[in-house]
């Protein structure tokens, strides 16, 4: 009877287990905790190490710097206007505190809330990452959603910001979501850098204090950073900033913009600062990096391959290729496959559910006569992100069906 009981007992506490576990916010949670478990564990039976450096050398390709790279474009000054108020503290929306993977979702809910929107980073990330192991939401994405989804707002992405422009922007009222470095806590991977990207919503400054104020879907609301830290790790993801702002806003916008306006002269000005930045601090990969991002806008991709080998050989972070892949782009177009195979095989080690990594893993294949591996790799890129139009079109072009 008593070891009756206690089958029952078990069974019941299972049975219970599994109910509690069909909860979807229970699901996701505990998901994501069995995540950073299976990738401590992972990371110590095969360490990743640091990003590998490439494997032509600089000093074979200096002479492409020389014979293909233009002339650098002076970067236009933003429009002058009255002097800025030496302090402006947005009134924000209610605080969105961001789920598993799901900062972009969660910072960009918040933006949308600001202007009335009633939604929730769930809707957002149906949309634009459905499956919770996806661990980076493009800029490109977010845009998407806003676009389609909440149409009744102009929204738009450009590159190259500066702190004063952040500032103006503010004291428009007109908050501003940027995406930057930002430095974890949890040690996830074996001699963990504890480097990743993360996205913000700008809402305040204070001159006199020299800082800004912003939201964080994961630290919490009203942060507050330094103007030269802020810089610092905003750089590293090419000054990027996210503008959402209503109809009525737009030559407000504009004039703020200036020549930035335009997204063409955008990327002229964010390649000139890029130029001069490698110059002025030579030894900064982040500078480097932004260059050849630029670049690869414009289709320089000869140069952009120097950019990133420069960068590479400095050193990056070990998960920059989850948030940017431009040396993807660079690599490819001038037939480095082998360093292209290298970096994709490096970032599949850190992110395994990367899409993107993923399509770039199966052009590679494509690219070397590898059909059957190139439609795998898409269709674990579709299991990834079902919702990525990168997916679909790479799908499409090989004649394959998820």
């Amino acid at each position: 009877m008593l070891l009756r009981r206690s089958f029952f007992g078990v069974g019941g506490v299972i049975l219970l287990t599994l109910l509690v576990y069909q909860i979807p916010w229970v699901r996701i949670r505990v998901d994501w905790r069995l995540q950073v478990a299976h990738t401590y564990v992972t990371s110590r039976l095969y360490p990743a190490g640091v990003l590998p450096p490439p494997q032509v050398l600089s000093s074979e390709t200096v002479v492409i710097v020389a014979s293909q790279t233009p002339p650098m474009p002076t970067a236009t000054p933003q429009a002058t206007s009255t002097p800025l108020p030496g302090s402006i503290q947005l009134t924000p929306a209610e605080h969105e505190v961001q789920g598993p993977n799901n900062c972009g979702p969660a910072t960009l809910t918040m933006y949308l809330r600001y202007y009335g929107w009633g939604g929730n980073q769930d809707d957002i990330a149906e949309e634009v990452k459905p499956v919770t192991k996806d661990r980076n939401v493009n800029v490109d994405e977010l845009m998407y959603y806003s676009q389609t989804w909440v149409g009744w707002l102009n929204s738009m992405f450009r590159v190259g910001g500066n702190l004063d422009l952040l500032r103006r922007f503010i004291a428009a009222g007109i908050p501003v979501m940027v995406e930057k470095g930002h430095m974890i806590e949890i040690d996830y991977f074996y001699q963990d850098d504890y480097w990743n990207g993360h996205y913000a919503l700008v809402t305040g400054y204070d001159d006199a204090s020299q800082e800004f104020t912003f939201q964080d879907s994961y630290v919490g609301p009203d942060q507050k950073m330094s103007y030269p830290e802020f810089d610092a790790f905003w750089q590293q993801f090419n000054r990027v900033y996210i503008l959402v702002y209503q109809p009525d806003q737009v030559e407000t916008v504009k004039a703020i913009l200036g020549a930035d306006w335009d997204e063409e002269a955008n990327r002229q000005n964010a390649l000139a600062i890029a130029q001069a930045e490698t110059q002025s601090d030579p030894e900064n990969a982040f500078t480097w990096f932004n260059l050849g991002m630029n670049q690869v806008f414009f289709e320089q991709y000869g140069p952009a391959a120097v950019s990133f080998d420069r960068a590479r050989e400095i050193g990056l972070p070990m998960r920059m290729l989850r948030y940017q892949f431009g040396p993807f782009f660079a690599y490819y177009n001038i037939g480095r496959m082998d360093d292209l195979m290298q970096l994709v095989d490096y970032a599949l080690q850190i992110t395994p559910e990367s899409e993107e990594v993923l399509i770039w893993k199966g052009w590679a294949f494509y690219r070397m006569g590898d059909t059957n591996n190139a439609i795998e790799q898409f269709r674990l890129a579709y299991d990834a992100n079902p919702q990525s139009v990168y997916v679909h079109q790479a799908l499409d072009f090989m004649g394959a069906t998820p």
